[in-house]
């Protein structure tokens, strides 16, 4: 029996695949609509369209006979099982049977499912075919948030959910992006642009350049950005919309790895003073977000156990 993901393209079968489809007395195969089937005959191969039960398919293989099924893509679960009770009543002599791969998922296949599935989902739910970016936008943020405390919580099933849910907006808003009268692109095109991106700013894997430490591959990443963008001011790029502390530790940041003495403002009032605790935090190599969010828990779980409610 032969079995092919339909995440590779058709007619790319293994060597071993295309040797017993050649050396076959007789190839079978269900599906009259089986992508591979174009391709088999075009290489030569006679397939005949065919669902035989198993004592058929044993009797076909009388004699010495070599017999190869083309399994559909939810396999051929009615003919194994057959094959199974035949084999197991001990009253049939049965041929050698062989499950051969002919084709095999590659890393991040399923990636092709989900473009597959959101492309389905966009064309026929009444709900996702009105969304646009701008809808979609808060959900974006809400996600990422859910991703940052499920590594904060260090709970692995939640961690693989949330990372689900990012990517989902990823290629939702691709999908969306397709549609676009003056400036459309796909996944294909976001993929193409961030495997680019990594490559260009990782001269010491894909390069000549050397990297030794962390630190190093930092300097490499910050020179090759600043050519790439060429902005005008090391504060260009900071989305200032994101939470108060994190924009203030990335200005600090950027201010610091420049080498710029700025003076923080010396104003009055409490924005002022969080200011400067989330530069100092920055400086400290502390992320003040974190550091806020891990205290603000331990509050709450005082709050629960003043009130006597368990954690």
């Amino acid at each position: 029996m032969l079995t092919t993901s339909h995440r590779v393209a058709p007619g790319l079968l293994s060597w071993p695949a295309w040797q017993a489809l050649r050396a076959a007395d007789r190839v079978l195969c269900a599906d009259g609509a089986h992508p591979q089937l174009p391709y088999l005959r075009e290489a030569g191969t006679a397939v005949d369209e065919a669902a035989p039960t198993a004592q058929e398919l044993v009797d076909a293989c009388a004699g010495g006979r070599t017999v190869v099924v083309v399994a559909a893509g939810e396999g051929e679960p009615a003919l194994t099982d057959g094959l199974a009770r035949l084999a197991g009543s001990g009253r049939v002599r049965m041929p050698e049977l062989e499950l051969l791969p002919a084709s095999y998922d590659l890393p991040g296949a399923r990636l092709l499912d989900l473009v597959q599935v959101m492309d389905r989902i966009r064309a026929e739910c009444p709900w996702s075919s009105r969304q646009t970016h701008k809808g979609l936008a808060k959900y974006g943020i809400e996600e990422a948030y859910e991703l940052v405390e499920a590594i904060e919580e260090g709970d692995r099933d939640e961690l693989r959910e949330e990372l689900g849910d990012v990517l989902l907006q990823v290629v939702f808003h691709a999908r969306i992006a397709e549609e676009d009268p003056d400036a459309p692109f796909s996944i294909d095109d976001v993929a193409g642009g961030i495997v680019a991106k990594l490559i260009h700013r990782h001269p010491h894997v894909f390069g000549d350049e050397t990297a030794a430490t962390p630190e190093e591959v930092k300097e490499h990443w910050l020179r090759t950005k600043a050519i790439e963008k060429r902005r005008e001011s090391v504060t260009d790029g900071i989305p200032l919309a994101q939470p108060g502390l994190a924009l203030a530790a990335k200005l600090a940041s950027r201010v610091r790895t420049a080498g710029l003495e700025v003076l923080l403002p010396q104003e009055q009032g409490i924005g002022y003073e969080l200011l400067a605790l989330a530069a100092r935090a920055e400086a400290e190599g502390v992320d003040p977000e974190a550091a806020l969010r891990a205290a603000a828990r331990a509050y709450r779980d005082a709050v629960r156990a003043t009130e006597g409610v368990e954690k």
